[in-house]
């Protein structure tokens, strides 16, 4: 038995309810007229879960169906059969319009190639390993918003499974179907049908540095970096989430060790303090964020100067884009995207602007920065995607593998966030004192035009006359 469930943070208004789902091992039993032979393989079961009471996924976990492997004949009964479908053939129109089309059906599984598994090396290699992402990409965006009422599984090619598939073809090229008697392989899983799980445990991990207070402080400006660490998948024991949201949590941890001894002696100790958080819920509308801003005391809550996010940071090449809730012209807004562009320039990188803004009586959270919005902190989020994802979508699905990520791309991201805080945090006191000078005047104004009158205000700007003008 091999592989891990993956849990994530649900909450109760975005997934109802998610059914334990475990890699198991699929029996692939020969039948022959002398006997039985059998092989094993490991297998990855489609998710089960319910979606504001609505049930999706696959909805069954037993098997015990003879195998088959497209294409079938017109009309041909499938409900005590097991479909086996490589996806490097798979033609997703077909396989839509059969769901769609809720014709019976013993079970699927589905056979994925190893290259998503390996580094691809560059040219038409590399070309087919984007091409079979992209495959995988849509079908698991398919099944996952489907409720499938027949088991289905995912399984990697190998020479064993391979070896099953060509035999299964042979058998069916005969036009005669497998079974007991006439042989051909059984497709077996034994496992207890799913039962609902409970509902599963957020755990926000946080880390703070202090910040140098000075002579008269009594509380200093907090900058808050952020990334999400759950994944959801259509198989949750393959659902790794390198990039999405791997990527950021690499790039979290890697900034808060540069910060820590930074901040370790007085003499490059920040005027701020520096808040990092892994939240829990990601996928589910970013529910672990807000129950950790809602953790907060108030006073840390409004000492948040702003909040970086890190989302998918780990495959772009020259460009990343900054979402924000708050238009471009504000100011803090402004002042962020400018310390950003200016490092980025730096590295010869571009970081573009993205304004979405928010609908307060909407439950749909498609950027983490959002949370913060939600609750008056200003924040954005960095990544490589240019448009908000839809729910459930680009949170580490099967595609989403280690050697998706390239580490330049890490380096750079962790490079320019770094920086950027640096520069960020010699920025922000500047406005503090211009935004402090701005008051001071207004108050100064004020209570001249309030005692003296506003023709006395106006004097003290004029220039006095020269000394010419007084001799004549």
């Amino acid at each position: 038995m091999a592989g891990r469930w993956r849990g994530g943070g649900g909450g109760g208004e975005v997934v109802g309810s998610i059914y334990s789902v475990l890699a198991l091992v699929l029996i692939l039993v020969a039948c022959v007229e002398l006997g039985d032979a059998a092989t094993a393989v490991d297998v990855y079961r489609l998710i089960q879960y319910d979606l504001s009471g609505a049930p999706y996924g696959s909805r069954l976990a037993g098997l015990n169906h003879h195998a088959g492997a497209a294409p079938f004949a017109p009309g041909a009964d499938l409900s005590r059969t097991v479909v086996i479908l490589p996806v490097r053939e798979l033609n997703l129109t077909f396989l839509q319009e059969y769901i769609t089309s809720k014709q019976p059906l013993g079970g699927l599984l589905f056979l994925l190639p190893q290259d998503i598994r390996h580094k691809s090396a560059g040219g038409n290699k590399s070309r087919n390993v984007g091409l079979l992402r992209s495959i995988l990409s849509e079908l698991e965006q398919l099944l996952i918003h489907v409720n499938l009422p027949y088991p289905v599984y995912f399984a990697y090619e190998d020479d064993k499974i391979n070896a099953v598939l060509a035999d299964v073809r042979r058998g069916d090229a005969t036009g005669q179907p497998a079974t007991a008697t006439t042989g051909g392989y059984k497709l077996v899983v034994s496992t207890p049908e799913p039962r609902k799980a409970s509902s599963p445990t957020i755990t926000n991990i946080q880390g703070w540095l202090p910040g140098l207070v000075g002579d008269g402080t009594t509380q200093l400006p907090t900058i808050a970096v952020v990334a999400s660490y759950d994944t959801f998948g259509a198989a949750p024991a393959l659902s790794v989430g390198s990039d999405s949201n791997g990527s950021g949590v690499v790039a979290l941890l890697e900034i808060a060790r540069l910060f820590s001894r930074l901040y370790s002696s007085p003499k490059t100790r920040g005027r701020y303090n520096l808040l990092f958080g892994l939240t829990s819920g990601g996928p589910y509308n970013y529910n672990g964020t807000m129950k950790w801003l809602r953790s907060f005391d108030q006073r840390l809550r409004e000492s948040i100067e702003y909040a970086v996010c890190l989302n998918s940071v780990g495959s772009w090449n020259n460009e990343l884009w900054l979402h924000v809730s708050k238009p471009p012209e504000n100011v803090y807004i402004k002042q962020v995207y400018e310390s950003f562009s200016e490092v980025a320039n730096e590295l010869g990188v571009t970081v573009g602007i993205k304004h979405k803004k928010i609908n307060i009586s909407n439950p749909r959270v498609a950027w983490e920065h959002e949370q913060f919005s939600r609750v008056r902190v200003t924040a954005v989020t960095l990544s490589e995607l240019s448009v908000a994802p839809e729910l459930l979508q680009s949170t580490g699905g099967l595609y989403d593998t280690r050697h998706i990520v390239d580490e330049t791309a890490i380096h750079r991201s962790i490079k320019l966030v770094a920086e950027s805080l640096a520069v960020a945090s010699v920025t922000f006191d500047l406005l503090l004192l211009l935004a402090l000078g701005s008051y001071l005047i207004l108050l100064f104004s004020f209570l001249v035009i309030t005692t003296r009158g506003l023709d006395d205000l106006i004097n003290m700007f004029r220039r006095p006359p020269s000394r010419k003008a007084k001799a004549a």
